[in-house]
């Protein structure tokens, strides 16, 4: 069973108004730092989504300030096959497909540079995220993400590991999970229209599901979290609110440090570039700070209180075995 760092971890991605990976305007150097700072007192492990320059810059402002942070770094993976099951998209020219494909070989080779310049703050890789999921509007074949991974571990001493929603790992993705370190999934019960006292049920049994299958390797969660505001698009108004954010993160919080299950909370600051225009786009607010770095109840409530769990230094304790967990 190999051992992964423990401690309170956090999505952190750290686009800011005006700024949006689709266009290539990334958080300035001083920016990172500044958000760095926020985060270094609540939180001691970092998921990182890309290996661009958002990722190069937080990895080059860890080791030049000397920040106590271990990153889970990951490659960003565009679409290689069509996917008409995706209700915002998902179909692509052949032409973009090819060119996808040669991206994804060149993020991929990032992938494995970057974790080999930063070996001691770069404790894990996941090649990818929610790239195999139904809804996915970045679909690629398993055969496809199986030879992904063997590139990066024939090439890397770093654990290795896939990001997906919990359903694939129930069924799908057996083959690729035989190939991985450890299993990483995510888990929404806002999304399934939950509400914030029965999800924390909801968490532990998609959880279980998943880990129960696999008794030999690690398995952690990289995404769980509530949004704070919504339209309706997938999310009922009334469920979003910061309130009910509080409610879910305390309790998920609770029972992952109880069961020793590494949980990374999504997300560290609300992204305004992600989805629709429409303010109240529920993909725009999943952080626990707003957009211009103010801090939403949960974090608010914790600082005045001091109730919060304070981080464990990295290497603390081994991630206990799935079966043990199951």
């Amino acid at each position: 069973m190999i051992k992964l760092p423990t401690g309170p971890a956090i999505c952190y991605s750290g686009y800011r108004e005006g700024q949006s990976p689709v266009e290539k305007l990334y958080p300035s150097h001083g920016e990172i730092a500044e958000d760095l700072t926020i985060l270094r007192d609540h939180w001691s492990l970092l998921r990182l989504y890309d290996c661009g320059a958002h990722a190069q810059r937080v990895l080059e402002i860890i080791r030049r300030d000397r920040l106590p942070f271990r990153v889970l770094l990951g490659a960003h993976l565009a679409a290689e096959v069509n996917n008409p099951a995706c209700p915002w998209g998902g179909m692509y020219a052949d032409q973009q497909l090819e060119a996808n494909r040669a991206e994804n070989d060149a993020e991929t080779q990032r992938l494995i540079s970057l974790a080999t310049r930063y070996p001691d703050i770069v404790f894990a890789v996941s090649v990818g995220n929610e790239a195999m999921v139904d809804w996915t509007d970045h679909l690629l074949p398993i055969e496809r993400m199986i030879a992904l991974v063997r590139r990066v571990k024939a090439h890397l001493p770093q654990p290795v590991t896939f990001c997906e929603n919990y359903i694939p790992w129930r069924h799908q993705l057996l083959d690729l999970a035989a190939e991985l370190d450890f299993i990483s999934l995510h888990t929404y019960p806002v999304w399934e229209y939950k509400n914030a006292h029965e999800a924390i049920d909801y968490t532990r049994e998609n959880y279980h599901s998943v880990a129960s299958l696999y008794h030999t390797k690690p398995v952690i969660i990289t995404e769980a979290g509530w949004t704070t505001g919504s339209n309706g698009r997938g999310i009922e108004p009334h469920n979003a609110s910061q309130a009910f954010q509080t409610i879910y993160l305390e309790k998920l919080l609770a029972w992952t440090r109880n069961e020793n299950v590494l949980t990374f909370i999504f997300e560290a600051f609300d992204e305004s570039w992600k989805g629709s225009n429409d303010p109240l786009e529920p993909e725009k607010h999943w952080g626990l700070y707003t957009v211009d770095r103010q801090p939403k109840a949960f974090i608010a409530g914790w600082e005045s209180s001091k109730t919060f769990v304070s981080p464990l230094p990295p290497e603390s304790q081994p991630i206990a075995p799935s079966a043990s967990l199951g």
